[in-house]
């Protein structure tokens, strides 16, 4: 579970209470607290709203995922888009992640089973609420998060990208368990990362890639020139304790960076340019200014999605017992074509065609070795597909 991985609380209350009436003053729009049915359970959200926002002109939305143990208006307050939001208008929706079997709020990327909690299921049908009651840019949706919440926006560019259209992460990288990641477009991708975070670390462990591998995914999945325009970024704060690289990756002549990364010498597991200080903050580059420069340059029209048949509810398919020794059964309400499981490494272990209109098939995998293996039937990545051998 993710209380091995993301373990360090974000705030300290006895601090963060004496800025939050500095960082309430700096919003001049209004924050509207809200739910939606989401699988049956409620699942609230906080939308900011600019005071500029008006319903005749269509504008970009962000959404912005708390890290584990943190919540809405956490995150919200750590990361201040509000200011920025009021001078570029765009809307910003702030989700509250569930509770693990800790307590703890955390997002689902697919750490545990779907049947615990369906977050690709709930971000979807938030964005999908939004656009019907706001004039959204269905062609501008964005999402950034932190550590967790950057975990989860890596998980939904990868394996549930329908909607998004670029992601930003902050100290959140690819669990190594994940299967391989077709988004079946380009997602602009940006990423922050500290040297010195000792949360999620910067060269990654057992569980998880570190920051350049993560940024290097990306970079060739998105088809990028591997050689970067690079900067030094001006030490403009020598006080903070630390320092920043940054790195733009381009395709052939596009005069817009796809992937970028700021890399933060000495950096903790932190927002870059937050007034709440709770390690190593670089203050040399302001986080959240940084991903709205980063995704205001797409608009609808770059990298159109051809991603045309993505499931998030999984309500259309059954794979049992989970977990299994010997035989496991697969039910789809469409014809199966094929079936392919792989390791965590992405290595496919097992691979079969299915000739006739089968919607039901029983696979004997006694050969496999014990552990946790991914199923895709028909090309697709099922949410809940994964299962244990036993």
């Amino acid at each position: 579970m993710q209380g091995n991985f993301f373990s360090m609380k974000i705030f300290r209350y006895g601090v963060f209470l004496l800025i939050l009436p500095y960082l309430l003053l700096s919003q001049t729009g209004t924050t509207i607290i809200d739910s939606i049915l989401s699988n049956n359970i409620y699942r609230t959200y906080r939308l900011y709203i600019p005071p500029n926002y008006s319903v005749t002109t269509p504008v970009p939305l962000i959404i912005n995922l708390h890290g584990y143990t943190s919540n809405a208006l956490q995150q919200q307050l750590y990361s201040n888009f509000m200011p920025i939001a009021d001078t570029a208008g765009f809307l910003m929706v702030y989700p509250q992640g569930k509770t693990d079997s800790y307590g703890n709020p955390f997002w689902n990327a697919g750490t545990v089973p779907i049947s615990y909690v369906n977050d690709t299921l709930f971000l979807n049908q938030l964005i999908d609420t939004l656009i019907s009651q706001y004039n959204i840019d269905a062609g501008r949706v964005f999402m950034t998060g932190l550590s967790n919440g950057g975990f989860m926006n890596h998980y939904m560019a990868c394996f549930c990208n329908r909607k998004i259209k670029a992601i930003a992460s902050v100290a959140g990288t690819w669990f190594n368990f994940w299967p391989s990641c077709n988004p079946g477009k380009i997602v602009p991708m940006l990423h922050i990362h500290g040297t010195a975070d000792p949360t999620v670390p910067y060269y990654g462990n057992s569980s998880m890639l570190g920051a350049d591998s993560t940024v290097q995914r990306w970079i060739t999945k998105n088809g990028c020139n591997p050689t970067p325009s690079y900067s030094m970024v001006p030490d403009i704060n020598p006080t903070d304790g630390s320092t920043a690289e940054h790195f733009q990756y381009f395709i052939n002549s596009n005069p817009k960076s796809i992937v970028e990364f700021f890399k933060i010498n000495n950096g903790a597991h932190t927002w870059p340019g937050s007034l709440y200080i709770i390690g190593t903050t670089n203050q040399d580059i302001n986080a959240s200014a940084e991903i709205w420069r980063f995704f205001r340059q797409f608009s609808s029209s770059d990298f159109p999605n051809n991603v045309t048949d993505l499931n998030f509810n999984d309500a259309s398919i059954s794979v049992y017992p989970n977990p299994t020794k010997n035989v496991i059964y697969v039910k789809l309400n469409e014809t199966i074509k094929s079936i392919s499981i792989t390791d965590l490494a992405g290595k496919v272990v097992w691979y079969q065609n299915f000739i006739g209109n089968k919607n039901f098939v029983s696979l004997n995998i006694s050969q496999l070795e014990k552990g946790m293996y991914f199923l895709k039937v028909n090309q697709k990545m099922f949410q809940s597909l994964r299962f244990i051998k036993e």
